[in-house]
């Protein structure tokens, strides 16, 4: 299959996979503002998206700090679904940047931290941090094709993202930080061919 189809199968599924869950949400009448969505600025305004940004920054740093930790140790962890989706021309990146990439981001924070933290807390009557740990490690086993050491980082990631939802209670700040974490590291690394970590 060619990276372009790929990706674009990727979108779809994920796709396909988001709205069912989105589905699901309505018909059951989960209220919006414990997914994370409500009319606060810092909710879905203009904050919430300058927030995620300099957040999702922060995290891609944060991401190369622990790939250099890492390659420091010998504990490379594999980068080889990264380099799957690598797009060629374009066209490819285009299909990357603009509906991949942000259908993952929308459909992983929905599942990961609104559903799993923002919409059991309450049914749960627990803290949102023990949810927050609990979809961490749900995160990172779902990234297994990463490697063990790529699991031990996405989960961190997990975490912080997590930690983010739980104190914006912004859907859209972790939506746009996860989604610049992953277009950063296509862009250094498969665009623009820098090492990994990027200072290397």
């Amino acid at each position: 299959m060619s990276p372009g189809l790929l990706l674009l199968n990727v979108a779809l599924t994920q796709g396909l996979f988001g709205a069912i869950l989105a589905g699901g949400a309505w018909y059951f009448g989960v209220p919006l503002d414990v997914l994370g969505v409500s009319g606060d600025a810092l909710s879905t305004g203009l904050p919430a998206l300058l927030v995620g940004v300099v957040f999702g920054v922060v995290l891609w740093v944060g991401n190369e700090l622990a790939s250099g930790l890492a390659a420091s140790s010998g504990a490379d962890y594999d980068e080889g679904l990264r380099e799957l989706l690598a797009p060629e021309g374009v066209r490819g990146w285009g299909l990357l940047l603009g509906a991949t990439l942000p259908t993952i981001a929308v459909v992983e924070e929905f599942v990961f931290r609104a559903a799993v933290v923002g919409a059991v807390t309450p049914v749960a009557g627990t803290s949102p941090w023990v949810l927050a740990v609990v979809s961490s490690v749900a995160f990172a086993l779902g990234h297994g094709a990463q490697g063990r050491v790529g699991v031990l980082v996405t989960g961190g990631l997990g975490f912080a993202l997590a930690a983010g939802f739980v104190l914006t209670e912004s859907l859209l700040v972790v939506v746009v930080a996860h989604y610049l974490v992953n277009a950063l590291e296509f862009l250094a690394h498969e665009g623009f061919g820098l090492p990994d970590p990027v200072w290397s």
